[in-house]
């Protein structure tokens, strides 16, 4: 029994919900809920661990909605000084926001569809004008309409026959990413009685335009996990089940493909990928495999000719190469090398037009594009001057086009859309998104790309934006920010909304620590699994390289991450509390341990070669060494602002939950500790554009205020 995780309070175990004062008097100062104790046992490997408040997972339970209300309770009355503060941060983030904009139109299949906002609504509207922009718009679908009523709203997966007649449509209302699937008709607008529950939201239409492929969820632990058949006007209890994926550790997809001869069924989890194949004139035909499985083995397929195109780590290509097969010959030993393998480029992916290949690499922590003629022509590298920009090629569905589309953007240049000629090298900016309100000039701020020194003598980047004029005196709030899992590179990327604080004196930063894929491939292998503290590690490096180099001091220094990011959040206020003034933790994954022990809880399996499986004694002991929640201790905290979705399906509600009344149980000062649970929400928080400024909106007044700037 490790004594340092058993913290059994017997005095308290059948208190009531709430601790109460022992005086009757109200003491001046807001108090606190405090969770109650109901200690249950978790043994493993001979380790016992008590968790008192395991009960919080009970959703149904009215103790527990009663006290996630009561600390949203608290939380409200303790921020009750910021509301009028909140208000004004909203409605100037919204009023820099085009609130009647356009997307840019592109062309697929006759038509040119558009998402569009209007002024006042937070949902998009879908349209379509067919053959030229100056035709007649036909409306596909209007969220604001669809949205009427519900608390919650997404649509998604939209998904147009080939013979433009049909529309498939995914919409979910609870957040917790289960869709149900309609059909409408394009042509009368009639959206049709069947419904299919319970699914992934997309589907992929077969040649025929009567016959559709789509993915169902697990119920229970929302795994994609197995591909059906349905035919238009067809009962969907008799959908024809076409695959189902038996690997807990695999999720299952299913799309067609840019050339529209093949349907694909994929089937991924962290280190495999296979797939399988069928024309799309053939839908009652039988899936055939591409190359099957191998552990280790991943790859990515495009159809271009009588060819495939393959992105792969063959031949242990850490960094990815393309590879080449006949579409008559797909098992993995016919493929043959077309862009070998690099050590310091990472291969991300391809564009393939009639006569260009466009590779998307990553060196040097920077995205580039470079743009490859079929003939044997010069290869070219699309010209990039900053260091702290972003920049991929968005919708590209045609192949016959010299065109290449593009998106650009810095941490101080709002997005660009652009239109580049890859024959003349002629490029069009189609759009910039505007900053309303008249007071954003690009050149008043300064954005650059820092390095600092891990303590294993690793370099790590950091990417920083500011007003110029900045003294770099030690006394400016700096707000850091990280993800650091999955293989996800932190791309530096423009925010209207973050001018709110820029212009009140803060420094925005990234730290592109380990865990993501910023600096290649091995800069994911090296923070995961048994390296996985080494994503904390650096986070905590390039907070002391920060406040070493006068961009801050730890009075000042803010730290925020999400998800697997609020883990990162978990573990550095553990290990190094001192350095922060504050934290923002949203919707964190803070229980590790508990939840990878549990399959039934969503998505847990498909997760074990990312963090380990604690079935394994070694992953367990690792895991257990810095799972927040465990390691909570009688220590000082920053103040911490913590926020969940009551349906979120990725981490679910009472593991922040959870480790908020730990954390109030353990800690010895009385610095802020707020738990904002959305009761509607899920994993990404509020629907609607203007629901999410205002959650934003908490989070800079929570940073605002600590720093005592009211305005």
């Amino acid at each position: 029994m490790k004594k340092n995780l058993y913290f059994l309070l017997g005095c308290v175990i059948f208190a009531p919900l709430y601790s109460q004062n022992k005086t009757n008097k109200m003491s001046d100062k807001i108090q606190p809920p405090v969770a109650k104790i109901v200690p249950k046992t978790l043994e493993k490997h001979g380790d016992i661990r008590i968790d008192n408040y395991y009960w919080l997972n009970e959703r149904e339970n009215p103790e527990v909605i009663d006290y996630l209300n009561k600390e949203n309770e608290y939380y409200q009355k303790s921020t009750a000084h910021t509301k009028q503060f909140q208000e004004d941060l909203f409605l100037e983030m919204k009023s820099r926001i085009k609130e009647d904009d356009t997307s840019v139109p592109y062309f697929y299949n006759g038509y040119y569809y558009i998402t569009r906002f209007e002024k006042g609504k937070d949902y998009p509207i879908y349209a379509r004008k067919k053959g030229s922009l100056e035709a007649s718009e036909e409306i596909i679908f209007d969220c604001n309409e669809m949205a009427k009523g519900q608390s919650y709203f997404n649509l998604s997966g939209i998904s147009v026959s080939e013979d433009n007649k049909w529309v498939t449509f995914g919409v979910d209302l609870v957040s917790r990413r289960q869709y149900t699937i309609q059909i409408k008709n394009l042509e009368t607008g009639e959206i049709l009685p069947e419904k299919i529950e319970n699914t992934t939201g997309s589907c992929a239409w077969s040649s025929d335009n009567k016959t559709f492929f789509y993915t169902k969820n697990d119920p229970k632990t929302l795994r994609s996990d197995m591909v059906y058949r349905h035919e238009l006007n067809s009962d969907v209890t008799t959908d024809a089940l076409v695959f189902h994926e038996k690997d807990d550790t695999f999720y299952t997809f299913v799309y067609k493909d840019k050339s529209k001869k093949f349907l694909i069924i994929g089937s991924t989890s962290t280190l495999t990928s296979e797939y399988q194949i069928l024309e799309s004139n053939n839908p009652k035909g039988s899936f055939r495999y591409f190359s099957k499985r191998k552990r280790g083995l991943e790859y990515s397929i495009s159809h271009f000719g009588d060819n495939f195109y393959i992105v792969t780590n063959k031949d242990n290509a850490t960094n990815f190469k393309l590879m080449k097969t006949p579409e008559t010959a797909t098992s993995a030993e016919n493929w043959k090398d077309l862009i070998p393998h690099r050590k310091d480029v990472l291969l991300e992916g391809i564009d393939i037009f009639k006569n260009y290949l466009v590779v998307e690499e990553r060196s040097n922590g920077l995205n580039k594009i470079q743009i490859r003629p079929w003939d044997g022509g010069e290869a070219y590298y699309l010209p990039f001057q900053s260091e702290t920009y972003t920049a991929y090629t968005t919708t590209n569905p045609d192949f016959d086009t010299e065109i290449l589309r593009f998106a650009y953007q810095s941490m101080a240049t709002p997005s660009s859309v652009i239109d580049f000629n890859m024959r003349t090298k002629e490029k069009t900016v189609l759009k910039e998104n505007e900053v309303l309100g008249g007071k954003f000039d690009k050149n008043n701020y300064e954005e650059k790309r820092i390095w600092a020194t891990a303590k294993d003598g690793t370099k790590v980047p950091i990417s920083m934006v500011y007003r110029k004029g900045m003294q770099l005196n030690g006394k400016n709030p700096l707000l850091l920010y990280a993800y650091g899992s999955y293989g996800s590179s932190m791309d530096p990327y423009f925010s209207s909304t973050r001018l709110s604080l820029l212009d009140r004196g803060f420094i925005y930063a990234i730290a592109h620590i380990r865990g993501g894929e910023d600096l290649g491939r091995q800069w994911y292998e090296d923070g995961k699994l048994l390296k996985k503290i080494n994503t904390f590690t650096d986070f905590i490096d390039c907070s002391e390289f920060v406040i070493a180099e006068k961009y801050t001091s730890a009075a000042h220094l803010y730290a925020e991450g999400g998800s697997a990011g609020g883990l990162l959040m978990g573990a550095i206020v553990n290990m190094a509390p001192d350095l922060y003034n504050g934290v923002i933790a949203q919707v964190p994954f803070v229980d590790v341990v508990t939840t990878m022990l549990d399959d039934t809880i969503p998505l847990t399996t498909g997760e074990y070669d990312e963090w380990g499986n604690p079935n394994e004694k070694i992953y367990y002991d690792y895991m257990l060494s810095y799972s927040p929640y465990d390691q909570v201790k009688k220590q000082d905290y920053p103040n911490m602002y913590v926020s969940t979705g009551l349906h979120d399906s990725q981490v679910q509600y009472f593991e922040p939950a959870k480790w908020v009344a730990k954390l109030r149980l353990m800690k010895t000062n009385d610095k802020q500790l707020f738990l904002d649970t959305n009761m509607d929400a899920g994993h990404g928080g509020a629907s609607g554009r203007f629901e999410a400024l205002k959650e934003l909106a908490k989070e800079f007044a929570f940073l605002l205020d600590l720093e005592k700037i009211k305005n």
